[in-house]
């Protein structure tokens, strides 16, 4: 009896400690989401985010136009001679190098895939503060440190599960405690690097239409953005549209 009594407290005393690891696992960290929250409404809110229809953008020697209601993206790469028109959620589009339709169905996918590749890392520069919330983003809360401004800062931890082409990258995004917008953020290439490989600022925000963005940055980043609802949709359909 004894015995039994004993197997009984051990399987009671590690379903309860199975149940608090669950539990606290699956807690959200309320403080970083909260802060998340603020940083939205800081830039104009969640629905005229969702309202912007059309923006235009350069960064990294291409140009970028993105359709957000309909996921149609065209990306301009005149180093590498293409244009390639993709739809990011079905995967369909076409390509052309130099200036030439591309036939070839397996260059196709793969030139399809990469322009849709392109779209997650430039998109991520410029609109990184309106996704802290997306699905398979973990938001922790950091410390508060002070910035290049010499105001304080929230820092939170962005680590992804299994989202995005390199999910096993870690940010640090500096939210600063006056205006609650972003200021600067640090890129690690793992979750386990103490290391940032680089810190980089998000300054220069200008309202957009409905919206604010950080672009023409001090240091690198996206630059020249256009927002607007009305634009010519043959820019997804055909290489010369106007």
């Amino acid at each position: 009896m004894k015995s039994f009594s004993l197997i009984k407290t051990i399987v009671f005393l590690s379903l309860l400690y199975f149940n608090v690891f669950i539990t606290t696992a699956q807690n959200p960290d309320n403080k970083a989401l909260k802060i998340a929250e603020n940083v939205v409404n800081a830039m104009g809110g969640r629905e005229n985010y969702n309202s912007t229809r059309f923006i235009q953008w350069d960064f990294a020697k291409r140009t970028l136009y993105w359709d957000k209601w309909t996921g149609n993206v065209r990306i301009e790469a005149p180093e590498k001679h293409q244009v390639i028109l993709v739809n990011i959620n079905t995967l369909t589009g076409k390509v052309y190098e130099n200036d030439t339709l591309v036939t070839d169905k397996n260059k196709i996918e793969s030139l399809l895939q990469q322009g849709k590749n392109w779209w997650i890392n430039d998109s991520y520069w410029l609109v990184m503060p309106w996704k802290l919330q997306d699905p398979g983003v973990s938001l922790k809360y950091v410390e508060v440190n002070k910035i290049g401004n010499g105001h304080l800062a929230d820092v939170l931890q962005l680590t992804f599960n299994n989202v995005g082409v390199t999910p096993q990258n870690k940010y640090y995004v500096y939210v600063d405690q006056e205006d609650r917008l972003i200021k600067q953020w640090a890129f690690f290439t793992t979750i386990k690097d103490k290391e940032a490989k680089f810190t980089l600022p998000w300054d220069n925000y200008q309202k957009m239409e409905n919206i604010l963005l950080s672009f023409n940055r001090s240091q690198f980043g996206p630059k020249n953005v256009v927002v607007k609802q009305a634009f010519n949709e043959n820019l997804f359909t055909e290489l010369n549209y106007n």
